[in-house]
């Protein structure tokens, strides 16, 4: 509390407040709640709790070491730091995405029928370069916007209650049988992915590895949403880079490994068998994972 009719160093504090805020001729009472100002007895009277809340919120889930530690909340829970076993496993069960695999094998299959070994790891290998480089600028985008707005834990409880429902529809759909599943590349999409495999070249295996990566993220993104979330609550965005740089080379192995199979003689058709022979037992696994990473969060037990 500043008196600033007979103080001249609160008068100057107080206009270098209000200046700052963007406030002009400002009266008082005036109250800051971290930058946030309310002038006036009825904007103080109606909003200083709310604001006091969201304040203690921010302050709770802003990164470590960007605020000043007297001014985190005693009351704030710390989040439990990432291990490496809290990365691998949800991008294991990420890494099996229906979506990306089927497309991949679709590639090769247009190419083994007239490419040589060469161009088949090529091309392989620049569809699953794309999909990393995707999925890895989404992570850091969304990383970065929950690093600078304090809202990590916020997002992390709305990535749970996503990765909860995305599962839950999984398992239902995988229990009854169905052969469609709704968290597929929709209809709308395939026709573009089509007439990029008619073409078959390694411009559109790129391409190819962009579209799969937007048009499949339905698929299993709610686990790569509610990491996101879990990461922005425990560390900055260079320190968890290279966790964010893991689950993204473990999301992009089976691409690796089928493209490695094909070119030495794996027939693409019997690693499309394969796939859908083991799709039921898939999507079981992912919804499995959603749903029980979606609960854990939900429930606290990371913080």
């Amino acid at each position: 509390m500043l008196e600033v009719y007979h103080n001249a160093t609160n008068q100057q504090r107080f206009m270098e407040m209000t200046a700052a805020a963007n406030l002009t001729n400002a009266g008082i009472p005036l109250i800051f709640i971290g930058g946030t100002p309310l002038e006036g007895e009825n904007a103080i009277r109606d909003h200083f709790e709310e604001r006091v809340l969201s304040e203690e919120e921010r302050l709770c889930n802003t990164t470590p070491g960007t605020v000043a530690p007297d001014l985190l909340q005693s009351n704030c829970t710390p989040a439990q730091a990432m291990t490496p076993g809290m990365i691998v496993l949800p991008a294991l069960a990420d890494s099996l995405n229906p979506c990306a695999l089927s497309v991949l094998i679709f590639l090769l299959i247009a190419i083994a029928a007239a490419g040589d070994r060469r161009r088949i790891l090529l091309a392989g290998g620049i569809y699953a370069l794309a999909v990393f480089l995707f999925h890895l600028l989404v992570g850091i985008g969304i990383f970065s916007f929950l690093s600078l707005s304090g809202y990590a834990r916020t997002f992390s409880i709305l990535g749970a209650f996503i990765a909860l429902l995305l599962g839950g529809i999984t398992l239902a759909e995988a229990v009854a049988g169905r052969e469609s599943f709704l968290l597929s590349i929709p209809s709308s999409g395939k026709g573009i992915l089509g007439e990029y495999l008619r073409q078959a070249s390694l411009p559109a295996a790129f391409v190819l590895g962009i579209l799969a990566g937007l048009l499949g993220f339905s698929c299993t993104g709610g686990i790569y949403i509610s990491i996101l979330g879990l990461m922005g609550r425990s560390v900055g965005l260079a320190a968890g880079l290279p966790s964010l740089l893991l689950y993204n080379i473990i999301f992009i192995l089976p691409l690796v490994l089928v493209t490695l199979g094909v070119a030495v003689g794996i027939s693409p058709g019997r690693a499309e068998a394969w796939r859908t022979g083991h799709r039921r037992i898939l999507r079981l696994l992912i919804g499995l994972v959603m749903a029980a990473l979606g609960a854990v969060i939900l429930l606290g037990w990371f913080g």
